[in-house]
Order: C-alpha cells, then structure tokens, then sequence
C-alpha cells in the first residue's frame, strides 16, 4: 500500500516510516499540517496515519479539509490526547480509527489493516482494485504477488515497493531523493547508490528476458516506468 504519515516528532515519524517500509510498504511523510495537506490533496494514498497536535493546520483542521473535498482516505489518527472527547472529535471528523501514544508498531500496523478493509468509499457499485496494471505486469495488491504476461515474478519487500511505487506513478520520472524517500528510512544518507542498485536488481526481474524494457533511465532526473519504445 501507499501511505501517509503525517507526524511532527521525528523520532515517532521514522519508527512507524520504516517499519511500515520493512512491512513493503511505500511511505511517504509530512511533518506539518500544511505540508501534510498539500501531499493529500496532489497524491492518492491507501491509507494516513495523521497526528492531531501538528505545526500550522491542526490535524483535525486538515482531516476536515479533506472530508469536506469528498476524500474517503482510511485515516488512522494518532495522538497523545487520551480524553474520550478528543477521541469522539476525531472519529467525527472523519477518522476511522483513533489511537493514542504511546503504542505498538504491531497494533497500528494491524488497525491499518482494518480501516482499509473497510474503507466506506468501498461499496458494491463501487468494489475496491485488489490489482494494478501497467503493459503487461501485473501487481496483485492483496496477495502483494508479480506478473509479467504468464510469468510469475518473486520479488523482495523493497523490489516491491520499488515496483508499485514506479508502477502508480507511469509515465511520471521519480527522482532518486523521493524514491528514497518513499522505500528507506531518513537515515539513509542521499549520496548513496542503494537506489541505483535497487533499480538494477528490479530491472533484472521484470525486464530481462522480454523485448520491451519498462523500467527507463531519463539521466540528470531519475527513473520512469514506461510502456512506450
């Protein structure tokens, strides 16, 4: 999944970031409301992890904000607020879920899980894609499985999140700072090649072998998933 996570304490923001990001998932993160906002607003996310007490907008100002555009996001609010009012203003803002600090890597990435199982914009006229496609792969996004025409494609966590990163985004160059970004923790240092080697390794998996290359180099920006010669 592609998820949001909006947290101010930076400590708290990497420790949910990475491992949401060991699970294979694709993170990407805002420190301030307003920031958060904005990358709400331009990007589709599976899911949000939202703290309340942000920089700027309120996280319940932006969950309004929001939900009031017609957004039906599974949120998961996260807060040191533990009042039962705090927690009914939430889920009546919008959240699905509420929990509070401290808290288990484990239960929220279980509550993540639920909330998006049952995400209210996902009704029977309206089913939720359970595949993504772009030319000839195919990404099973519930049994989180590869395929490229009949061949079936075994990938690591991170290959895999490379490739539904590349893949919800085609056409689109992805630099290698928001690739980094999106796949490993803040720690790692921006200089290093740990993208280029992903790529590669990703490359050998879904290109090799077949005449039409789909994971494109555009030097001097970063990487492209393309179907088009």
């Amino acid at each position: 999944m592609r998820i949001l996570v909006i947290e101010d304490d930076p400590k708290i923001r990497e420790f949910i970031s990475k491992g949401l990001r060991q699970e294979g998932h694709t993170v990407e993160t805002a420190s301030t409301g307003d920031q958060g906002c904005a990358m709400w607003k331009n990007e589709v996310y599976n899911a949000v992890v939202l703290d309340l007490m942000l920089p700027g907008m309120s996280g319940l100002e932006v969950l309004k904000h929001m939900r009031t555009t017609g957004d039906t996001t599974p949120v998961l609010v996260l807060s040191a607020k533990v009042a039962v009012d705090d927690r009914v203003s939430g889920l009546k803002s919008g959240a699905d879920d509420y929990m509070t600090k401290p808290f288990s890597f484990s239960e929220l990435s279980a509550r993540i899980t639920a909330i998006t199982r049952r995400n209210p914009g996902d009704d029977a006229a309206n089913p939720p894609s359970t595949t993504l496609s772009v030319a000839d792969v195919t990404i099973n996004l519930l049994k989180r499985s590869v395929t490229r025409g009949v061949k079936k494609i075994e990938l690591q966590p991170r290959e895999y999140a490379l490739l539904e990163l590349l893949m919800r985004n085609p056409m689109r160059p992805l630099t290698k700072k928001l690739i980094l970004e999106s796949i490993w923790d803040c720690s790692v240092d921006p200089q290093t090649n740990v993208v280029d080697v992903l790529i590669c390794r990703l490359r050998n998996k879904i290109d090799f072998g077949f005449d039409q290359k789909l994971i494109k180099t555009m030097r001097g920006v970063g990487y492209v998933f393309q179907a088009e010669s």
